[in-house]
């Protein structure tokens, strides 16, 4: 049966089991049949952000990641320094509860959560909302979220943009209200990002994409910490 909204295209797309760069590719083209305008504004909003070098100065593969201590969802500080004590860690950054493109990296995520166990990985991820937003989310998606509140830490590591008027306008016109979410009307978001850290916290893979539809595909992910067994 074939979608009659983008929530039915939403629904089917996070159920599906094909790789995240095909989830995402089948939401975009979803996106452009059902919500043609935030198809367009969005093509300019990452038009605008890469023209802009966004992202260039993020850490790269062989960098130490920045150490962070960010509160959970349940206000309880969790730091870098800690987290790699208990192995490697995979860092999402990603925009919010409210956004389609994140649940499905999430999904994507949580479903291979055993497989990067058994490589003594674990993951978090960082969203520029309050505990009462990402609460209800920590618990879904079995994934760590934290909470950079005012972008902070994604703004030490040159991974924060402005949305613009005009996606600021369509969002406001769909009940996407990131002045509450937030606590804030800046309307930043944060370039959404993946980094795999290994225990030593050097970064050993990494995508950094302004096109906030591209995520870092699973089997990516994945490679970098058989990389990292290899040589440890």
């Amino acid at each position: 049966m074939s979608d009659t909204s983008i929530e039915d295209a939403f629904r089917r797309i996070c159920a599906m089991e094909i790789p995240l760069r095909e989830r995402l590719t089948a939401f975009s083209e979803a996106v452009k049949r059902f919500s043609l305008p935030f198809a367009k504004a969005y093509d300019d909003l990452v038009t605008r952000i890469r023209s802009g070098e966004a992202g260039i100065t993020a850490p790269r593969i062989g960098d130490r990641m920045p150490p962070f201590a960010l509160p959970d969802s349940q206000n309880r500080l969790v730091s870098l320094d800690a987290l790699l004590q208990d192995g490697p860690t995979i860092v999402s950054f990603n925009r919010g509860h409210w956004c389609e493109y994140c649940l499905i990296e999430l999904a994507a995520l949580r479903g291979a959560l055993d497989e990067f166990a058994q490589k003594g990985a674990r993951v978090v991820s960082i969203m520029p909302e309050s505990q009462a937003y990402i609460s209800n989310l920590d618990e879904r998606s079995g994934i760590t979220i934290l909470s950079d509140i005012d972008n902070g830490y994604a703004l030490e590591l040159g991974l924060s943009i402005w949305v613009g008027d005009d996606v600021r306008r369509l969002y406001l016109e769909h009940g996407v209200e990131l002045q509450k979410y937030s606590g804030n009307d800046t309307w930043f978001l944060p370039i959404p990002a993946t980094f795999v850290v290994g225990r030593d916290g050097i970064i050993i893979g990494r995508q950094v994409d302004p096109d906030f539809r591209n995520r870092m595909e699973i089997t990516e992910i994945l490679s970098a910490l058989d990389r990292a067994d290899q040589l440890a």
